[in-house]
């Protein structure tokens, strides 16, 4: 027999059980939040321009927040014209001293929801900061974390809001104004948490933590990460006929390899791969740098399947500035050591097409293939040439010392100097935007990003490339904090030709003779192009550029101009960094702060 006090602890427990099982989502208060901003860092002085909520419980609106925010600053045309959001409409908003606490008394009590969440939370904690007022402890849910669990390729291509709004069928268009893209969210939200009701998902707790499940076959393979060591390298996965079928890399390749085997590893086709792989290989590497570099050339001689970059490097494209007495433009698949000037790589050619024409935009150079002599004989002008954006050589419209001229000013753009193509653009866009015409600059807006992009990644990759040498080191903390060794990496023409670690107690001099002697010889390539591919180019600058660097000696010059694309970047980068695709901005909202409980 069970006595009192004991039938009272079993149902003490049995209720601790069920408590434990978590907080059931229907009976969860979410507040889903979006911001606008001007920028994308908002401790890089980006200010927000309006914030949207939607409160919801059990699949219930409960009430929506809505308002503009001044930022006592100019909104920049390329920002107006993503968000639809101009100096005007916001000239007579509260400022974020007052839409903030608005705001935090709305969402009180919840949990926020957003879409890429470390954004938008990240954007008011820092303005909560600078007020001095006290953030609350809110849990926070992101949507877009949760859907790299959840949303496989078949169901979207990307897990940007606008494909999974789309994938879930929201009635509800993100359009990058603040209440839309939460309502939208808010769709997502519900559609994935009725596909995850399906696999027993029902607590919050469950919703934060979800991940795929990892079958017993695959927690059996566990021991082919035994043999590999904890330290800095390459593993390969390879199928029961040596076939290589991904290649990552890992500061420990052990703790890596051992975690696709347990449920830390969430990628529905990395659960597949490792149900067909029969061993892995370890290639141990002296820096982190070399394991990054050993993958990309692994990746790109084996093309492994489950590997999804960089296993066609080979397939870029340039922008050519022809040689020749009429110069022009032209994409093209490689570079030749011709004396052209090349832009690029791009390794989309809808990319290189964008970029190829804000330079068109721009520079009136003429866009027929022809071969044109010194003297051409005279045709009728073309339809650019009626339309006044082309200068027309060919029907001797331009005398050839005029075009000569512009073609100086192109390539001064293309190598030294984008302000000629920025400030075009832009003026353009603005205009466009005054008249809300905002798709059509939103064309003009993609043409210039993609500009400012390859022109400022041309600029950086060639002044490393004409460098025969570049020798640096970085101390590298032990595992304890403390400062460690010497890492130690030779460069030649953009290629990583050495990497070691000076050993204690070495003389450092001698250590990198020894390095620099046995390195990789290299011959450079032509033009931009890296004696490696771009990708690990950028790879070696991002270390070379990445804080306590010691250059050892340069042999060459590695200067970048002063006045180059680099700096028209941060812009254009804030964009690029959204989670949504551009779309008609037929929503146009008043000023007002708009807080509408559902009846």
């Amino acid at each position: 027999m069970i006595s009192g006090a004991q039938r009272a602890t079993s149902r003490w427990e049995s209720q601790r059980s069920f408590d434990e099982l978590g907080r059931p989502l229907r009976d969860i208060t979410f507040c889903v939040v979006d911001l606008e901003t001007t920028g994308g860092s908002a401790e890089g002085g980006a200010m927000i321009t309006e914030i949207g909520a939607v409160k919801v419980r059990g699949g219930e609106v409960l009430g929506e927040f809505q308002t503009l925010v001044n930022p006592r600053t100019e909104i920049p045309a390329f920002i107006a014209v993503l968000t639809g959001i101009t100096n005007g409409m916001v000239a007579d908003a509260p400022p974020i001293e007052s839409a903030l606490p608005a705001f935090l008394e709305f969402a009180a009590g919840t949990v926020l929801v957003a879409h890429n969440a470390p954004f938008d939370v990240g954007f008011l904690k820092h303005f909560a900061e600078q007020q001095g007022r006290a953030w609350p402890r809110f849990e926070v849910l992101d949507t877009a974390k949760l859907a790299r669990r959840v949303i496989t390729r078949d169901d979207a291509p990307n897990c940007k809001l606008s494909s999974l709004a789309k994938a879930f069928g929201s009635p509800v268009t993100p359009n990058h104004r603040a209440l839309e893209d939460a309502r939208a969210t808010v769709h997502v939200l519900h559609g994935m948490m009725e596909r995850l009701g399906g696999l027993g998902v029902h607590t919050l707790e469950e919703l934060q933590t979800f991940s795929s499940r990892v079958t017993a076959a695959q927690r059996r393979k566990r021991h082919l990460a035994e043999a590999l060591p904890h330290a800095p390298g390459v593993y390969l996965f390879r199928d029961e006929r040596a076939r290589v079928l991904y290649v990552g890399t890992s500061r420990d390749l052990r703790s890596r390899v051992r975690s696709y085997f347990t449920a830390s590893e969430t990628r529905s086709r990395m659960g597949e791969m490792v149900g067909i792989a029969s061993r892995v290989d370890g290639i141990e590497c002296a820096t982190a740098l070399e394991a990054e570099v050993r993958e990309l050339r692994l990746i790109a001689e084996h093309k492994p399947r489950y590997n999804r970059r960089s296993r066609f490097p080979e397939k870029v494209h340039f922008i050519k500035l022809t040689r020749e007495p009429w110069p022009r433009l032209s994409l093209v698949r490689r570079v030749l050591d011709d004396d052209a000037d090349y832009l690029g790589p791009f390794s989309s050619k809808k990319t290189a097409e964008k970029c190829l024409a804000a330079l068109h935009d721009t520079f009136p150079v003429r866009q027929c293939s022809d071969k044109l002599p010194k003297a051409p004989a005279r045709k009728s002008p073309c339809v650019l040439a009626e339309m006044d954006r082309c200068l027309s050589p060919c029907d001797g419209s331009v005398d050839d010392a005029t075009y000569a001229a512009v073609v100086r000013q192109l390539r001064d753009s293309l190598l030294r100097r984008p302000d000629e193509v920025v400030e075009a653009i832009n003026a353009r866009m603005a205009a466009l935007a005054a008249d809300e015409r905002f798709e059509e600059a939103g064309i003009h807006r993609d043409r210039l990003a993609a500009f400012v992009r390859a022109a400022a990644r041309t600029q950086r990759l060639s002044a490393l490339t004409r460098c025969p040498e570049v020798v640096a080191a970085r101390r590298e903390p032990d595992p304890t904090g403390r400062a460690g060794r010497w890492e130690v990496h030779v460069v030649r023409y953009g290629r990583l030709a050495a990497a070691g670690v000076i050993p204690p107690g070495a003389d450092a001099r001698a250590y990198v003779t020894t390095l620099r002697l046995s390195a990789e010889t290299v011959s450079p390539a032509p033009g931009p192009t890296p004696a490696a591919t771009a990708e690990e180019t950028e790879k070696v600058l991002r270390w070379l550029e990445s804080p306590g660097i010691r250059l050892v000696d340069v042999d060459g010059e590695w200067t970048c101009p002063v006045a180059g694309a680099t700096r028209h970047l941060a812009v254009h980068d804030a964009v690029g960094q959204s989670r949504l695709s551009l779309v008609p901005f037929a929503d146009r909202r008043g000023l007002s702060t708009v807080h509408q409980p559902t009846r």
